[in-house]
C-alpha cells in the first residue's frame, strides 16, 4: 500500500512538473514601485516571461521592512504561481527583530535563487557640506543627534549598515523609516533627512545627475559598478563591509519539480547580456546560485552576519 501511495505521489509531482506554468505567475515585491526590489524585479520580468511561457505579473506590497510581502507569499498557495523578491531584510533580520508565531521565512519560504548581489552607497544630500567619509564622520561628532539617515524601513539592510556605520565610527545619528528605497532617497533629496545607506538603483542616477553626492560604497574597495567612488574602508572606517543581495522565494510545499522550473528559467535569465548590462547601469551585479539547495546554504551562512549586527548595535523594533 505504501509502495501504491508513493507512486501515486510521484506520478502526480511529475503531472504538475509538465503543465506548470498554465497561468500567469506573480512575482510580490514588498517595497514600493521605484526602489531598488522593484528594478531588479521588473529587469527580470520580460526574461522570466519568455523563459516560463506565462506573464509575470509585479505585485507591490510594501510596508513593515518588507516582512508583509514575505509574511503573504508564505501564506499563498504553494503551487509556484507566487514568488517573492527578497532581501537580507525580510528573510535574515525582520525575524529577529519581530518575531512572529506561526511565521518563519527560513522554514515557511524555499529559496530558489539568488539573483543579484551589490554594495549599498553612502549617499548625502550637498546642503550638509561634507565630501568624504571622513568630514562626514567629524561633522557627525561634532553634531550629535543632529543628522538624519533615510533608510527603507526599520530592520532593512541600509538600516543595519547606517547602525554598524554609527558604531564602528563613534556617533550618534538618528533614523528615519520609509517604506521602500525610492521615498527614502527622495527625503534626502529634499532635505528632509541628510544623508542614506541606499541601494545603487535607487540613488545612482541622482548621484550620476550631481543632486546627491556619493561618499562611499559599502565595500571594503571600490567597484567598477559606481566607479569614481571609494570603497568606506579605505574612506575611513577599515574594518567596515557590507553587501546587499536579492533573491526569489516560493511557499514550503512547492512541488520541487516547479521549484526546479523555476531555478532553471532564473538560470536562463542570469545569463542573458541584456540583464547583465540593464542592472551594471544602476550599480548592481547579477549573481546566480549553483543550486536552490546552494542558495539555501548560504543563507544560513549571512544570517550570521545580520545577526551580530543586530545583536551589536542593540537594534530593536520601532
Amino acid at each position: 500500500m505504501t509502495r501504491i501511495i508513493f507512486l501515486l505521489a510521484f506520478c502526480a509531482s511529475q503531472a504538475v512538473a509538465q503543465t506548470y506554468p498554465s497561468k500567469p505567475v506573480r512575482l510580490v515585491v514588498g517595497f514600493a514601485p521605484g526602489g531598488a526590489a522593484d528594478t531588479v524585479a521588473r529587469a527580470f520580468q520580460e526574461p522570466l516571461t519568455r523563459a516560463l511561457g506565462q506573464p509575470i505579473v509585479i505585485d507591490n506590497r510594501p510596508g513593515a521592512g518588507s516582512s508583509i510581502a514575505a509574511e503573504h507569499v508564505a501564506k499563498s498557495a504553494p503551487d509556484g504561481y507566487t514568488m517573492l523578491i527578497a532581501s537580507p531584510s525580510s528573510i535574515l533580520v525582520n525575524p529577529q527583530l519581530t518575531p512572529k508565531a506561526g511565521f518563519q521565512p527560513l522554514k515557511d519560504l524555499v529559496p530558489i535563487s539568488k539573483v543579484t548581489s551589490s554594495p549599498l552607497i553612502l549617499a548625502v544630500n550637498p546642503g550638509v557640506g561634507v565630501s568624504s567619509v571622513k568630514e562626514l564622520i567629524a561633522y557627525a561628532k561634532k553634531n550629535p543627534g543632529k543628522l538624519n539617515f533615510a533608510t527603507s524601513g526599520n530592520g532593512s539592510a541600509p538600516h543595519l549598515a547606517a547602525v554598524l556605520f554609527e558604531r564602528l565610527a563613534g556617533v550618534d545619528m538618528v533614523h528615519v523609516p520609509y517604506k521602500g528605497g525610492a521615498p527614502a532617497v527622495q527625503s534626502v533629496l529634499a532635505g528632509d533627512t541628510q544623508l542614506s545607506f541606499a541601494t545603487p538603483p535607487s540613488v545612482l542616477p541622482l548621484v550620476q545627475a550631481g543632486r546627491l553626492r556619493a561618499l562611499a560604497v559599502t565595500s571594503r574597495a571600490a567597484t567598477p559598478l559606481v566607479p569614481g567612488v571609494p570603497g568606506i574602508a579605505e574612506a575611513g572606517l577599515p574594518d567596515y563591509e557590507i553587501s546587499f543581495w536579492y533573491g526569489f522565494f516560493v511557499p514550503a510545499g512547492t512541488p520541487p519539480e516547479v521549484v526546479r522550473k523555476l531555478f532553471s528559467a532564473t538560470s536562463q535569465a542570469l545569463k542573458l547580456p541584456e540583464i547583465a548590462r540593464m542592472l551594471a547601469r544602476d550599480g548592481t551585479e547579477i549573481a546566480g546560485s549553483a543550486s536552490p539547495e546552494d542558495y539555501a546554504a548560504f543563507l544560513v551562512t549571512d544570517a550570521k552576519l545580520w545577526e551580530r549586527i543586530v545583536k551589536e548595535g542593540n537594534v530593536k523594533a520601532d
